[in-house]
């Protein structure tokens, strides 16, 4: 069986990360595997020495969708028995998984088209999803509120939209004494400050940052020595840092930048906060947190609801409500006994149900199962 990952951007983040460890992990389990992408995107460069076929085009050349790069994806598709596409926003008119059902109708190819899918984005047109040309699909979607969104609003049938998590890596988000003494030398922190919040994720309005110094602000009043960690990049960082100054609050707040072992964060985090106002699916940052015996406070967004347990594995709360954030975050410090079996009812969902280990089985084994009767 050949798979084929279509991902049409130059960025690296959390889906690129999970399609190059795919990569390996199929390979290793004996799949072909193709990566069709960008040729000045993360993920050529990333997958070139993996042992995949990567077929790579002109990011701004192929919206034309002129014959040659019908051609260049005509190459990467007609030896894959699936072609597992990311559901990326479009651009000038073009959208991968559009380009990729007119490619394989027109070539006349018997892949199965698989776009993926975890956040919904309302103004996305349902071709996105269902192609219009006849051809053999299936939508994976990776939380079951964006599952249910599409069979409820997009109307497509039940039966060609999988449910399948990502998981995470419940291996390496595992509490370590020796990370945890690398955590407290690599990220410095005023003495004695508690309960300590880590908020990890890009600097940029969707995240809710300034909504959570706001409630930082009120938290404060009975938690004095709280502090917040706030990790990540973005275009909001500079003010970010202002708003910081303004509301005096330098003394409980600290920035660090993006980190490619975020393990070391959560060994010292007592709480993760996520903030997000909007467009998410099933946050990246919440299941890693969750591995290391972390609980949660998190917007009520999506597929949170999943994971996120009120009362069981952290508590969710209204995007944008400041009120809502701050009593969240005192009443679950404040209460050790909920606070500690929290935090063992988070690790064990995580290792039965979102170890990704387990979660790549289940997107290989559905592959062969869709394929058997083609």
């Amino acid at each position: 069986m050949r798979v084929c990952f279509i991902e049409d951007t130059d960025l690296r983040g959390g889906t690129q990360i999970w399609v190059s460890e795919a990569v390996r992990i199929f390979i290793s389990r004996g799949a072909d595997v193709t990566v069709l992408t960008s040729k000045t995107g993360w993920l050529a460069q990333d997958c070139a020495d993996t042992g995949a076929k990567v077929v790579t085009y002109d990011y701004d050349k192929v919206t034309n969708q002129d014959e040659e790069n019908v051609d260049i994806w005509a190459e990467a598709l007609s030896d894959s028995d699936v072609a597992v596409c990311t559901v990326h926003p479009a651009r000038n008119g073009f959208h991968c998984s559009v380009f990729a059902a007119k490619v394989i109708s027109e070539k006349k190819l018997r892949t199965i088209l698989i776009p993926k899918t975890g956040t919904i984005v309302p103004e996305y047109k349902r071709e996105y999803y269902a192609p219009v040309q006849d051809i053999n699909y299936k939508v994976i979607a990776i939380t079951d509120f964006t599952r249910r969104y599409l069979i409820e609003t997009y109307k497509i049938p039940a039966e060609n939209v999988e449910l399948i998590y990502q998981g995470t890596e419940v291996a390496k988000f595992t509490k370590n004494s020796a990370n945890l003494d690398k955590a407290i030398t690599t990220y410095s922190l005023p003495d004695n400050v508690a309960p300590i919040l880590g908020n990890v994720g890009s600097f940029e309005e969707r995240k809710g940052q300034v909504v959570l110094l706001k409630a930082l602000q009120k938290m404060k009043e009975k938690l004095p020595d709280v502090h917040l960690m706030l990790v990540g990049a973005g275009p909001d960082e500079q003010m970010l840092k202002q708003k910081v100054i303004e509301m005096n609050l330098e003394s409980s707040v600290s920035f660090f930048p993006f980190t490619s072992t975020p393990q070391l964060i959560f060994e010292i985090v007592d709480i993760l906060v996520l903030s997000s106002l909007y467009k998410e699916g099933l946050p990246n940052v919440l299941l890693e947190a969750m591995s290391m015996e972390l609980p949660v406070v998190s917007s009520n967004l999506a597929g949170v609801p999943e994971i996120v347990k009120n009362g069981e594995t952290g508590y969710m709360v209204k995007p944008g409500d400041i009120d809502e954030l701050s009593d969240a975050v005192i009443k679950l410090w404040l209460d050790k006994d909920a606070y500690n079996t929290m935090a063992e009812n988070a690790r064990e969902l995580m290792e039965t149900k979102f170890d990704k280990k387990r979660q790549f089985d289940e997107f290989l084994n559905y592959f062969k199962r869709i394929t058997a009767t083609k």
